[in-house]
Protein backbone atom coordinates (compact mmCIF):
# COMPACT_ATOMS: atom_id res chain seq x y z
CA UNK A 1 0.00 0.00 0.00
CA UNK A 2 1.42 3.73 -1.13
CA UNK A 3 0.63 5.89 1.57
CA UNK A 4 -0.48 9.27 0.44
CA UNK A 5 0.67 12.75 1.92
CA UNK A 6 -1.25 15.68 1.95
CA UNK A 7 0.29 19.00 2.01
CA UNK A 8 0.22 22.49 0.28
CA UNK A 9 0.36 21.80 -3.18
CA UNK A 10 -2.70 19.53 -2.87
CA UNK A 11 -4.96 22.33 -2.07
CA UNK A 12 -3.41 23.90 -5.25
CA UNK A 13 -4.72 21.00 -6.97
CA UNK A 14 -8.37 21.00 -5.49
CA UNK A 15 -9.06 24.39 -5.61
CA UNK A 16 -7.40 24.80 -10.25
CA UNK A 17 -9.42 21.46 -10.84
CA UNK A 18 -12.43 23.26 -9.25
CA UNK A 19 -11.85 26.41 -11.00
CA UNK A 20 -11.49 24.03 -14.21
CA UNK A 21 -14.39 22.56 -13.82
CA UNK A 22 -16.62 25.32 -12.81
CA UNK A 23 -14.88 27.42 -15.95
CA UNK A 24 -15.89 25.03 -18.23
CA UNK A 25 -19.61 25.19 -17.05
CA UNK A 26 -19.67 28.52 -16.83
CA UNK A 27 -18.40 29.44 -20.10
CA UNK A 28 -21.23 26.68 -21.05
CA UNK A 29 -24.05 28.37 -19.45
CA UNK A 30 -23.02 31.62 -21.25
CA UNK A 31 -23.16 29.72 -24.44
CA UNK A 32 -26.68 28.79 -24.31
CA UNK A 33 -28.00 31.89 -22.46
CA UNK A 34 -25.90 34.54 -24.13
CA UNK A 35 -24.40 33.99 -27.72
CA UNK A 36 -23.42 37.27 -28.12
CA UNK A 37 -20.67 37.15 -25.32
CA UNK A 38 -18.36 35.56 -27.58
CA UNK A 39 -15.12 36.57 -25.77
CA UNK A 40 -16.54 35.58 -22.29
CA UNK A 41 -17.88 31.74 -23.64
CA UNK A 42 -14.35 31.23 -25.41
CA UNK A 43 -12.46 33.03 -21.75
CA UNK A 44 -13.83 30.09 -20.09
CA UNK A 45 -12.99 27.47 -22.42
CA UNK A 46 -9.37 28.76 -22.86
CA UNK A 47 -8.76 28.84 -18.99
CA UNK A 48 -10.83 25.28 -18.26
CA UNK A 49 -7.95 22.79 -19.75
CA UNK A 50 -5.18 25.67 -18.67
CA UNK A 51 -6.13 25.35 -14.92
CA UNK A 52 -6.61 21.69 -14.71
CA UNK A 53 -3.10 21.65 -16.36
CA UNK A 54 -1.45 23.71 -14.18
CA UNK A 55 -3.14 21.79 -11.23
CA UNK A 56 -2.07 18.56 -12.42
CA UNK A 57 1.38 19.45 -12.97
CA UNK A 58 1.46 20.67 -9.56
CA UNK A 59 1.03 17.21 -8.25
CA UNK A 60 3.52 15.65 -10.91
CA UNK A 61 5.94 17.82 -9.00
CA UNK A 62 5.18 17.68 -5.74
CA UNK A 63 8.53 16.32 -4.06
CA UNK A 64 6.53 14.20 -1.35
CA UNK A 65 4.47 12.21 -3.34
CA UNK A 66 5.13 12.85 -7.36
CA UNK A 67 8.19 12.36 -9.52
CA UNK A 68 10.09 11.25 -7.05
CA UNK A 69 7.87 8.07 -6.62
CA UNK A 70 6.40 7.49 -10.13
CA UNK A 71 5.15 3.84 -9.42
CA UNK A 72 2.21 5.78 -7.67
CA UNK A 73 0.26 6.87 -10.81
CA UNK A 74 0.79 3.55 -12.27
CA UNK A 75 -0.92 1.77 -9.24
CA UNK A 76 -3.72 4.69 -9.08
CA UNK A 77 -4.55 3.90 -12.34
CA UNK A 78 -5.01 0.14 -11.51
CA UNK A 79 -6.91 0.32 -8.88
CA UNK A 80 -10.99 1.51 -10.09
CA UNK A 81 -11.93 1.16 -6.43
CA UNK A 82 -10.53 4.03 -5.40
CA UNK A 83 -12.11 7.47 -5.50
CA UNK A 84 -8.70 8.79 -7.04
CA UNK A 85 -8.53 6.90 -10.01
CA UNK A 86 -12.18 7.49 -10.27
CA UNK A 87 -11.15 10.69 -10.12
CA UNK A 88 -8.14 10.38 -12.66
CA UNK A 89 -10.81 8.53 -15.05
CA UNK A 90 -12.75 11.96 -15.06
CA UNK A 91 -9.91 14.13 -16.04
CA UNK A 92 -9.10 11.92 -18.27
CA UNK A 93 -12.12 12.30 -20.02
CA UNK A 94 -13.10 16.11 -19.16
CA UNK A 95 -8.87 17.69 -20.09
CA UNK A 96 -9.50 16.67 -23.41
CA UNK A 97 -12.74 17.71 -23.95
CA UNK A 98 -12.07 20.85 -22.44
CA UNK A 99 -8.63 20.70 -24.79
CA UNK A 100 -10.85 20.12 -28.00
CA UNK A 101 -13.01 22.64 -27.55
CA UNK A 102 -10.20 25.38 -26.69
CA UNK A 103 -8.57 24.65 -29.32
CA UNK A 104 -12.00 24.77 -31.60
CA UNK A 105 -12.75 28.14 -30.43
CA UNK A 106 -9.25 29.41 -31.23
CA UNK A 107 -9.59 27.97 -34.89
CA UNK A 108 -13.27 30.12 -35.00
CA UNK A 109 -14.77 26.80 -35.49
CA UNK A 110 -18.27 25.47 -34.08
CA UNK A 111 -17.94 23.08 -31.22
CA UNK A 112 -20.24 20.44 -31.26
CA UNK A 113 -23.54 20.13 -28.59
CA UNK A 114 -22.86 17.46 -27.63
CA UNK A 115 -19.11 17.65 -26.91
CA UNK A 116 -20.24 20.79 -24.78
CA UNK A 117 -22.79 17.86 -23.03
CA UNK A 118 -19.88 15.53 -22.27
CA UNK A 119 -17.65 18.03 -21.01
CA UNK A 120 -20.80 19.70 -18.84
CA UNK A 121 -21.31 15.92 -17.01
CA UNK A 122 -17.72 15.52 -16.78
CA UNK A 123 -16.69 18.72 -15.21
CA UNK A 124 -19.44 18.26 -12.69
CA UNK A 125 -17.70 14.84 -12.00
CA UNK A 126 -14.03 16.25 -11.82
CA UNK A 127 -15.45 19.67 -9.17
CA UNK A 128 -17.32 16.49 -7.16
CA UNK A 129 -14.57 14.31 -6.90
CA UNK A 130 -11.96 17.06 -5.44
CA UNK A 131 -14.10 16.90 -2.27
CA UNK A 132 -14.52 13.40 -2.51
CA UNK A 133 -11.08 12.82 -3.22
CA UNK A 134 -10.52 13.99 0.96
CA UNK A 135 -13.68 12.55 2.17
CA UNK A 136 -12.52 9.16 1.82
CA UNK A 137 -9.92 9.22 4.33
CA UNK A 138 -11.75 7.86 7.23
CA UNK A 139 -9.13 9.35 9.86
CA UNK A 140 -9.44 13.10 9.69
CA UNK A 141 -13.11 13.95 10.30
CA UNK A 142 -12.44 17.41 8.76
CA UNK A 143 -12.47 15.99 5.81
CA UNK A 144 -15.01 13.04 6.32
CA UNK A 145 -18.01 14.25 6.17
CA UNK A 146 -20.74 14.48 3.91
CA UNK A 147 -21.11 18.10 3.45
CA UNK A 148 -17.21 18.69 2.25
CA UNK A 149 -18.22 17.61 -1.11
CA UNK A 150 -21.29 19.85 -1.50
CA UNK A 151 -19.27 22.59 -0.44
CA UNK A 152 -16.45 22.33 -2.82
CA UNK A 153 -18.92 22.12 -5.84
CA UNK A 154 -20.64 25.22 -4.76
CA UNK A 155 -16.82 26.58 -4.25
CA UNK A 156 -15.94 25.32 -7.87
CA UNK A 157 -18.90 27.25 -9.81
CA UNK A 158 -18.72 29.98 -8.17
CA UNK A 159 -14.50 29.91 -8.46
CA UNK A 160 -14.82 28.97 -12.05
CA UNK A 161 -17.60 31.78 -12.90
CA UNK A 162 -15.58 33.95 -11.23
CA UNK A 163 -12.45 33.71 -13.15
CA UNK A 164 -14.77 33.76 -16.30
CA UNK A 165 -16.60 37.05 -15.15
CA UNK A 166 -12.80 38.38 -14.50
CA UNK A 167 -12.04 37.71 -18.17
CA UNK A 168 -15.27 39.38 -19.25
CA UNK A 169 -14.33 42.77 -16.72
CA UNK A 170 -11.50 42.81 -18.99
CA UNK A 171 -12.71 41.30 -22.68
CA UNK A 172 -15.88 41.92 -22.87
CA UNK A 173 -17.15 44.91 -19.94
CA UNK A 174 -20.28 45.69 -22.81
CA UNK A 175 -21.63 42.52 -22.58
CA UNK A 176 -21.10 41.69 -19.19
CA UNK A 177 -23.18 44.33 -17.81
CA UNK A 178 -25.91 43.08 -19.39
CA UNK A 179 -25.69 39.34 -17.81
CA UNK A 180 -27.86 39.58 -14.77
CA UNK A 181 -28.45 35.81 -14.29
CA UNK A 182 -24.58 36.29 -13.37
CA UNK A 183 -24.55 38.32 -11.01
CA UNK A 184 -27.44 36.68 -9.19
CA UNK A 185 -25.20 32.90 -9.42
CA UNK A 186 -22.80 34.91 -7.60
CA UNK A 187 -25.33 36.02 -4.49
CA UNK A 188 -27.03 32.91 -4.33
CA UNK A 189 -23.22 30.73 -5.12
CA UNK A 190 -21.65 33.00 -1.98
CA UNK A 191 -24.90 32.20 0.01
CA UNK A 192 -25.25 29.00 -0.37
CA UNK A 193 -21.05 28.23 0.29
CA UNK A 194 -21.79 30.14 3.64
CA UNK A 195 -24.42 27.85 4.87
CA UNK A 196 -22.52 24.72 3.72
CA UNK A 197 -19.35 26.04 5.72
CA UNK A 198 -21.49 26.67 8.97
CA UNK A 199 -23.53 23.27 8.16
CA UNK A 200 -19.99 21.03 8.03
CA UNK A 201 -18.72 22.88 11.05
CA UNK A 202 -21.40 22.27 13.05
CA UNK A 203 -21.36 18.93 11.93
CA UNK A 204 -17.77 18.28 12.19
CA UNK A 205 -17.14 20.21 15.78
CA UNK A 206 -20.19 17.59 17.45
CA UNK A 207 -18.26 14.55 16.59
CA UNK A 208 -14.80 13.25 17.27
CA UNK A 209 -12.63 15.72 19.51
CA UNK A 210 -10.25 15.81 16.98
CA UNK A 211 -13.20 17.33 14.27
CA UNK A 212 -13.48 19.96 17.25
CA UNK A 213 -9.78 20.69 17.32
CA UNK A 214 -9.54 21.05 13.70
CA UNK A 215 -13.04 23.73 13.67
CA UNK A 216 -11.26 25.87 16.59
CA UNK A 217 -7.84 25.92 15.10
CA UNK A 218 -10.09 27.79 12.44
CA UNK A 219 -12.01 30.24 14.20
CA UNK A 220 -9.43 31.13 17.30
CA UNK A 221 -6.16 29.05 17.10
CA UNK A 222 -3.35 29.20 14.93
CA UNK A 223 -5.39 29.24 11.56
CA UNK A 224 -7.91 31.95 12.75
CA UNK A 225 -6.35 34.78 10.55
CA UNK A 226 -6.65 33.39 7.30
CA UNK A 227 -9.98 31.76 7.93
CA UNK A 228 -11.25 35.69 9.18
CA UNK A 229 -9.83 37.05 6.76
CA UNK A 230 -8.63 35.36 3.98
CA UNK A 231 -12.10 32.98 3.50
CA UNK A 232 -14.70 34.66 5.64
CA UNK A 233 -14.13 38.44 4.68
CA UNK A 234 -12.41 38.84 1.53
CA UNK A 235 -13.67 35.49 0.20
CA UNK A 236 -17.42 35.21 1.64
CA UNK A 237 -18.60 38.38 2.55
CA UNK A 238 -16.92 40.80 0.22
CA UNK A 239 -18.23 39.15 -2.82
CA UNK A 240 -21.42 38.62 -1.73
CA UNK A 241 -22.43 42.55 -0.47
CA UNK A 242 -20.75 43.76 -3.13
CA UNK A 243 -23.49 40.89 -5.68
CA UNK A 244 -26.73 42.08 -3.42
CA UNK A 245 -25.59 45.51 -3.86
CA UNK A 246 -25.70 45.06 -7.47
CA UNK A 247 -29.01 43.23 -7.39
CA UNK A 248 -30.81 45.62 -5.89
CA UNK A 249 -30.23 48.02 -9.12
CA UNK A 250 -31.82 47.69 -11.96
CA UNK A 251 -31.00 44.94 -14.56
CA UNK A 252 -28.29 46.09 -17.08
CA UNK A 253 -27.28 49.10 -14.85
CA UNK A 254 -23.59 49.76 -14.34
CA UNK A 255 -21.36 49.11 -11.17
CA UNK A 256 -18.32 50.81 -9.53
CA UNK A 257 -15.31 48.40 -11.82
CA UNK A 258 -13.19 48.70 -9.04
CA UNK A 259 -16.04 46.63 -6.77
CA UNK A 260 -16.38 44.28 -9.79
CA UNK A 261 -12.64 43.54 -9.93
CA UNK A 262 -12.24 43.33 -5.94
CA UNK A 263 -15.81 40.84 -5.95
CA UNK A 264 -14.27 38.72 -8.70
CA UNK A 265 -10.90 38.13 -7.27
CA UNK A 266 -12.42 37.78 -3.64
CA UNK A 267 -14.49 34.81 -4.81
CA UNK A 268 -11.03 33.07 -6.39
CA UNK A 269 -8.78 34.15 -2.91
CA UNK A 270 -11.82 32.21 -1.09
CA UNK A 271 -11.69 29.57 -3.48
CA UNK A 272 -7.86 28.88 -2.30
CA UNK A 273 -8.33 29.81 1.41
CA UNK A 274 -10.97 27.54 1.65
CA UNK A 275 -9.24 23.98 0.46
CA UNK A 276 -5.81 25.49 1.98
CA UNK A 277 -7.77 25.92 5.34
CA UNK A 278 -9.48 22.23 5.10
CA UNK A 279 -5.92 20.66 4.29
CA UNK A 280 -3.96 22.47 6.69
CA UNK A 281 -6.29 22.29 9.98
CA UNK A 282 -7.44 18.76 9.34
CA UNK A 283 -5.97 16.81 12.54
CA UNK A 284 -6.40 12.59 12.57
CA UNK A 285 -8.36 10.88 15.17
CA UNK A 286 -5.85 9.72 17.80
CA UNK A 287 -6.49 5.64 18.38
CA UNK A 288 -5.20 4.67 22.03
Amino acid sequence: MIEMVWGPLIAIYLFLAGASAGAFLASAYIERKYPDAVRMRVAGRILAPIFIGIGLVMLMVDAEAGLHNPLRFIFLIMNPGSVMTLGVYFICVFMPVALIEAVLELLKKDVPRWLTVIGDVFAFAVAAYTGFLLGVVDAYPLWNNAILPVLFVISALASGLAAVNLCGLILDRENIEKMFDLKKGHVVLGAAEIIALVVMFIIVASGDPQGAASIQSMLTGGFAGMFWIGLVLVGLLMPLLIGANALRASEGSQSSVALEYASECGVLVGGFMLRLLVVLAALPIVFV
